[in-house]
């Protein structure tokens, strides 16, 4: 070999060690990133977990989540352009941006998939992989956006009748006398109209829903989730899971052992608990909202209780799934090097405020329970500072050592998590419902708009989470009520909310 041979086999030699010594680094550094599991629960309220405050539902492993972690005691979903808020609050997690931006994001989530924009493309960006079954529900399929896809579940169970045409026969019928509201919904909607309507029973598999295909969804999703840790604890790269619940969406189905845990002589009324919410048509909330169609107008204290019964029975079910995702989990070895974050898409009235849905600015339907388990984050701490559960995509990119995207206009949480801040990234938290409800909450209080009702409501959180007494016409609180009004007008401004509501000026 000349001189000249072995000086270009000499600088080869280099280049590959040095190109090899690169890429074993970068491969170091992705091996020691986190693990990271997203699990989603549906329709879920933050007051529907034994260890926050509520005595009578059980719910042993979010109960150790709790006790594991940090929890947010102030997460919140911004709101919704429909009747479908589930649809959104995925919308506005999935894409990073908020509820008007991410409105318009829905209809071309195509294109957001890619241009590798999504969450999970972003996670796959950072060398996870990554990994998606359960509930979507938004404008692109899973499959742009996630290494491995098992199970693609719609909006609910069992959602195959047409809702439209359905409540033209209702309007046609009920409101001229011709049919009973029982004679004209699906079977499971508007009941129980009393004790002797046994005619649905939620551990019944011939209606579907949760049962079709012979497991229940729950069950289906856990076991996914099982067969994907498996595989994921073999290889070298970190994961990232996202593990989407439908529990406890509607229809509220679970095996009948889950029902006999609540009977319903042990089930209270919500303190806000009553037959009729004043306005309710004016605010969407009416008989031809579908939500609000799953109990009879007007409530009644058995309608309620029995839709109490079988929403904490499906929320049990799925806390036993969760426990074995953890156990999962822990047998593998990576608990060590794993994040957990757990909330739901929003929360649910359940017959608070005398209203069923989640189409509305109140706390119980508004907040999620939002917990995070990390080998770094404090154990059985509360956090008060006011978050958005869309903050949980922002806070894994971090954990991935991404670099936040310029259109992600949520924030990590972590900081908070983790102690390291106490003050909340947001001035205010901002909530809207379609063009008939908006809302405002920032120290303590919380405004409340309804433009077409040509109402606004104020209340004292602190002293008032019930949201039981509506201080808009108390003189003492005149400044408060103003002060909420011209922090709705700014933010309303900054979310890009086109709706026009200076009508309500003369209520301030």
């Amino acid at each position: 070999m000349n001189m000249k041979s072995r000086q270009l086999f000499l600088m080869l030699a280099i280049c590959v060690g040095v190109f090899s010594s690169c890429s074993n680094k970068v491969e170091e550094e992705v091996k020691k990133k986190p693990n990271i599991i997203f699990i989603f629960a549906d329709d879920q309220a933050y007051n529907t977990i034994h260890a926050l405050g509520n005595e009578e539902i059980i719910t042993p492993t979010l109960d150790k989540m709790v006790n594991e972690g940090t929890t947010f005691t102030n997460a919140y979903n911004m709101g919704a352009w429909n009747g479908a808020v589930c649809q959104a609050s995925r919308a506005m997690l999935n894409t990073g941006v908020s509820v008007w931006r991410a409105q318009k994001a829905d209809k071309v989530m195509g294109s957001w998939a890619k241009e590798g924009k999504m969450w999970g493309n972003l996670m796959q960006q950072a060398g996870y992989k990554t990994y998606m079954t359960g509930k979507w529900h938004v404008g692109t399929s899973p499959m742009n956006c996630f290494d491995s896809v098992t199970h693609i579940r719609p909006g609910m169970p069992g959602d195959a009748w047409d809702h439209a045409a359905m409540m033209k026969v209702f309007k046609d019928s009920v409101n001229t006398g011709l049919l009973t509201a029982q004679e004209v919904m699906p079977v499971g909607y508007w009941r129980p109209v009393d004790e002797a309507d046994t005619v649905w029973q939620p551990w019944d598999k011939k209606f579907g829903g949760f049962w079709e295909g012979g497991t229940h969804w729950s069950e289906v999703l856990k076991n996914d989730a099982l067969g994907f840790i498996d595989d994921a604890t073999q290889q070298e790269k970190p994961f990232f899971m996202y593990l989407a619940f439908n529990a406890g969406h509607d229809p509220r189905q679970s095996p009948k052992e889950f029902i006999d845990k609540y009977p319903l002589e042990n089930i209270s009324l919500p303190a806000s608990y009553t037959p009729e919410y004043p306005n309710k048509e004016l605010i969407g909330c009416g008989p031809d909202l579908r939500d609000e169609a799953l109990a009879p107008f007007p409530r009644t204290e058995y309608s309620v209780k029995v839709n109490r019964q079988e929403y904490f029975a499906l929320i049990t079910h799925m806390d036993e799934q969760i426990n074995k995702i953890l156990e999962a989990v822990e047998k593998s070895g990576q608990a060590d090097n794993t994040y957990i974050f757990f909330t739901a898409d929003h929360g649910l009235a359940i017959g608070n405020h005398g209203l069923l849905g989640k189409q509305n600015m109140y706390e119980h339907s508004m907040r999620p329970p939002l917990m995070v388990i990390g080998p770094d984050v404090p154990k059985n701490q509360k956090v008060e500072a006011n978050v958005y559960l869309q903050d949980i995509m922002a806070s894994t990119l971090e954990l991935a050592g991404v670099e936040k995207p310029a259109y992600v206009e949520f924030n990590s949480l972590m900081d908070l998590a983790k102690g390291e801040k106490k003050e909340s990234h947001y001035a205010s938290i901002y909530g809207a419902y379609t063009n008939l409800q908006r809302m405002v909450r920032k120290d303590g209080f919380k405004l409340i708009l309804y433009p077409k009702a040509n109402k606004v409501m104020l209340f004292d959180l602190k002293n008032d989470p019930e949201e039981l007494t509506d201080l808009s016409g108390d003189e003492k609180y005149a400044e408060v009520k103003k002060s909420l009004f011209e922090e709705f007008l700014k933010v309303q401004k900054e979310m890009g909310d086109p709706l026009d509501i200076t009508s309500l000026q003369e209520l301030i």
